[in-house]
């Protein structure tokens, strides 16, 4: 009975049928659940609910009154993937199963009555088929969750072993260097392309940080220090398991350089501002109602030139601010008057425009409080910088570095009242300062600029490599000036980043007032945004270019997916090798980029390659001529089979001397790649393609076909191997091995006993099991000797009779046994003693009994062949009865046998057995039952069409 919180209680389930069973079950489902139950006869109207109810789960037995449980299962598995489906049947049969599991069901159910063994039996399997169900859309959220944060484009993205080796890349990543994918995992996480050796250091210590489990961050710097350099902050994730285990980290870096350079921006604007608050000063006066002066300021003179004993003797207010300054009355209405504009004449006569704040107040005596602001400077830089502004909308439409260097040299003398500019570019491939534009005043007085090496001793030089502006009165006395005869006096040299420099200046000998530094700087700002702008554009359409490669290159990638996928299924469905060959020839032929495709073997004598199947439009190509098997010089299919190795031809009109290149260019074959078909050291022959253009057969191409062949030859290999199952003829080989190497050699010989194979190779996680008889000696003393060999990772004794005992080994290493298996061969015997090993292997009339024979001779020393003779097993019921068992039914079939379960008195019970299988005993007797009814279909002839299996 399912417990109070199973998960069954919260489901809503659809039966579909109309036998005893299910209808028993759904009451069953009814009385000790609160599930939701729908039961539907038949596929269509189950089919039709299922896509109107909002079902959990689907448990559907296999005869329904309108069609086959099979078929509806696998129609509801194709609209809904990965949903929970379970089939019953009372008919079973292994082939059922296996139709019900490659229709997509989550689990099959053998049904054995309606009592409630079997209601438990079907509520346990539905729990465990809405579990996995839950558990894999879990897995598939988190999966998906996690691609959407490690493809986001803003943030590069790796992903390291715990020991800093990169294990990959997204995308972000990829585009910040040109190295490949190929190259770069599998490395040290410091040591790629992105970090120079200093950064490299600070970028191992945080991968430290995180192998450790802890979280850091850190922020690095590519390249040396310039105006766009990128500026990378870096943070480390660990990635635990459920134990706490540190298995891999994660690494994202966000390019923080945008931010970095408008932090360097604002810095320099903010310092501009400084500078230009540190020279405005104010001037405040105060007055009684008479106009009589109550206070006159200390900096007075800043404005006016008088000191201020000056002010309050000679000059009152109406002849120093002018008497119709403001109207009395509006200020008595008002209170406060701001921003009265007006010009004044210092003692010099230099005019100045002053905003007047007037304010009515009440200070000791003092009535009318006068704020002067001297804006003469202001009202001068606002025309420039409106001249200034003009030249920025310019820089917005231009797209070279020479456009905006040329609008600069236009733009100067209007924005700094300076008649001589020049723009100097750097050039990275000369690795200097080239005049890239010049004003008619520069040439005038200074002659044509020429280009200054970097490593010169220049003012153009050093403002540049110093990132410093330089300042002359005279240019003259600047240090590395080397034009005496230049009639240029002031001038100024100002970096534009790591684009070049600016150069202003005139043939008046003065320094530069901080106007026009103030101008000059902004100036300078200015143009270094937009050449930022500029390169900016150029390195986005690079960009931009460089990802219609990369989508033309995964284009390529899909199209080839699409063909391997089209020849893996051919894969499946074929049942004989000339199937296979033919299904893959024809695939490939049918994809537009390869004309024709055919494979070969090698002929008896090694000589030449004799194709066997073809497809596409170049039959008469393999008629007219042959193909030796040669390393040079050969068509790429004898060069294939000779190396071993993929053979390709990027261009066939390369060398028109070797005669084959002559027919294949009148085909209008241009490239050629063959790949050897090879499986466990067994060659299958060899795959050609050909296509109708050149270098057709890039690296990922030449990657793809490859691990196709190797696809390829491993279905022949398998498609064999069954076919020799199913041979009634073979041949069997005795061999002699004195080889102390063989593991069942040296336990005989430690142990001083005869071992005996008794079958029953097994493959699990842990290793391979097989049963050993033990004779002539003591089970205690094989048992202590394999304990001691490394290749035994375990031992358990099965049974004990006398002088015989039989035991269980499992072995670390892969067991001849499954060796043989792999070339079609079956170990049928083997006996070890002190003094020598016997095997006995059977080689069906299909498989060379030469390759059999090599693989021994290559896996054990000193073999010698003792005897061969061919058996006919065309009516061997020994081997019908194991082609209709299961691996697991053949597994407890031996361990039952070997342990005396059939002996009589029993010498194990049939719950010491199980407890040995590591089953329950109601699974063991299940098993039993089955291989007993099986034995007897074989021996009477008559398989029952009721039943259970």
């Amino acid at each position: 009975m399912p417990s109070a919180d199973s998960i069954l209680h919260r489901c809503h389930l659809l039966l579909v049928g109309d036998t005893p069973w299910l209808t028993g079950f759904a009451d069953a489902l009814e009385r000790r659940t609160a599930a939701t139950v729908d039961v539907e006869p038949g596929a269509a109207a189950a089919l039709d609910r299922f896509r109107q109810a909002d079902v959990d789960c689907v448990l559907g037995a296999q005869q329904l009154a309108d069609g086959s449980g099979v078929e509806l299962l696998a129609t509801i598995q194709e609209e809904t993937p990965a949903f929970p489906l379970v089939l019953g049947a009372r008919d079973g049969s292994e082939r059922l199963a296996s139709d019900a599991i490659a229709a997509g069901v989550t689990d099959y159910v053998p049904i054995d009555g309606t009592g409630e063994a079997t209601w438990e039996t079907l509520f346990e399997r539905l729990e465990r088929a809405l579990w996995s169900a839950r558990h894999t859309a879990t897995q598939r959220d988190r999966a998906r969750q996690f691609e959407a944060v490690f493809q986001d484009s803003r943030t590069a993205t790796w992903v390291l072993d715990v020991d800093g080796e990169l294990l990959r890349v997204n995308r972000t990543a990829r585009g910040m260097t040109d190295a490949s994918v190929e190259e770069t995992v599998g490395e040290p996480f410091w040591s790629l392309p992105y970090w120079d050796d200093a950064t490299g250091r600070d970028v191992r210590r945080l991968v430290e940080r995180g192998a450790a489990g802890e979280f850091g961050d850190v922020v690095v710097v590519d390249g040396p220090a310039s105006a766009d350099r990128r500026v990378i902050e870096l943070s480390v994730h660990p990635v635990e398991d459920e134990r706490g285990t540190v298995v891999s980290l994660v690494v994202e870096g966000l390019d923080v350089s945008e931010r970095v350079r408008l932090e360097r921006d604002l810095r320099r604007s903010e310092k501009l501002h400084r500078a230009t608050l540190k020279y405005m000063t104010d001037t405040v006066l105060l007055t009684d109602e008479a106009g009589e002066y109550e206070y006159v300021c200390p900096n007075v003179h800043f404005i006016f030139g008088y000191t201020a004993e000056e002010i309050r003797a000679d000059h009152p207010i109406e002849e120093l601010l002018g008497d119709d300054l403001f109207d009395r009355e509006e200020l008595a209405a008002e209170g406060v008057l701001k921003n009265i504009e007006c010009t004044v004449t210092d003692e010099a006569g230099r005019e100045h425009t002053l905003l007047v704040n007037v304010r009515e107040v009440s200070i000791q005596d003092g009535r009318i409080l006068y704020t002067c602001r001297d804006i003469t400077t202001r009202k001068q830089r606002e025309q420039a910088l409106t001249t200034l502004q003009g030249t920025a909308r310019e820089f917005l439409y231009a797209e070279t570095p020479g456009a905006i260097a040329r609008h600069v040299v236009d733009d100067t003398a209007d924005v700094l009242g300076l008649d001589a500019a020049a723009v100097y570019l750097y050039d990275a491939d000369e690795n200097a300062l080239r005049p890239e534009s010049w004003s008619a005043a520069v040439e005038r007085l200074h002659g044509p600029p020429s280009t200054v090496r970097v490593d010169a001793d220049s003012p153009v030089n050093r403002s540049f490599v110093g990132e410093e502006t330089l300042r002359f009165a005279d240019v003259h006395d600047a240090h590395g000036f080397d034009a005496p005869a230049s009639d240029l006096r002031q001038a100024a040299f100002v970096p534009l980043g790591d684009h070049g420099v600016l150069v202003v200046g005139s043939a008046e000998s003065r320094s530069f007032d901080d106007v026009t530094v103030e101008l000059v700087d902004l100036l300078a700002a200015t143009a270094e945004a937009a050449l930022d702008r500029v390169e900016r554009e150029s390195r986005l359409r690079r960009q931009e270019r460089e990802l219609q490669q990369h989508n033309s290159r995964l284009a390529q990638l899909n199209r080839i997916n699409e063909t391997i996928r089209g020849i893996d299924q051919a894969l499946v469905r074929s049942e004989t090798r000339e199937e296979i060959e033919r299904g893959v020839c024809e695939r490939l032929a049918g994809d537009d980029r390869f004309p024709f495709a055919w494979i070969g073997t090698a002929d008896p004598q090694g000589d030449s390659v004799e194709p066997r199947q073809w497809a596409g439009d170049g039959g008469g190509y393999l008629d007219s001529r042959s193909f030796p098997v040669r390393e040079e010089g050969a068509e790429p299919a004898g060069r294939a089979a000779a190396t071993g190795e993929p053979a390709g031809v990027d261009d066939v009109a390369d060398d028109l001397r070797q005669p084959w290149r002559k027919d294949a260019l009148a085909r209008e074959f241009r490239s050629s790649l063959s790949v050897p078909l090879r499986y466990n050291d067994l060659s299958y022959g060899v795959l050609t393609v050909y296509a109708d253009e050149r270098d057709a057969f890039d690296g990922m191409t030449r990657s793809v076909v490859a691990e196709l062949g190797e696809t390829v030859a491993a279905a022949i290999s398998a498609t064999e191997r069954k076919n020799a199952l199913l041979s009634p003829s073979r041949t069997r080989l005795q061999f002699a091995v004195d080889d102390p190497s063989f593991v069942l050699a040296r336990l005989a010989r430690r142990a001083d006993c005869t071992l005996t194979y008794r079958g029953g190779v097994r493959q699990t996680m842990e290793g391979n099991d097989v049963f050993v008889a033990v004779e002539n000696g003591d089970a205690d003393a094989v048992e202590t000797a394999a304990a001691e060999l490394v290749a035994v990772s375990g031992i358990k004794r099965i049974t004990t009779e006398g002088a015989r005992s039989v035991l269980r080994l499992r072995f670390a290493d892969q067991f001849l046994a499954l060796e043989l298996a792999d070339h079609g061969a079956v170990f049928h015997s083997a006996t070890a003693t002190p003094t020598g090993t016997t095997l006995t292997v059977d080689v069906p009339e299909n498989v060379d009994t030469r390759s059999v024979s090599a693989l021994i001779t290559d896996e054990l020393a000193e073999v010698e062949l003792r005897s061969k003779r061919t058996l006919d097993d065309a009516a061997d019921p020994y081997a019908e009865f194991l082609d209709r068992l299961t691996e697991r039914q053949f597994e407890v079939l031996q361990t039952a046998y070997y342990s005396g379960y059939f002996e009589s008195p029993r010498a194990s019970s049939g719950e010491t057995v199980a407890e040995t299988l590591d089953i329950s005993p109601q699974a063991f007797y299940r098993h039993v039952r089955t291989v007993q009814r099986k034995l007897f279909d074989t021996l009477f002839d008559d398989a029952s069409d009721g039943g259970v299996v």
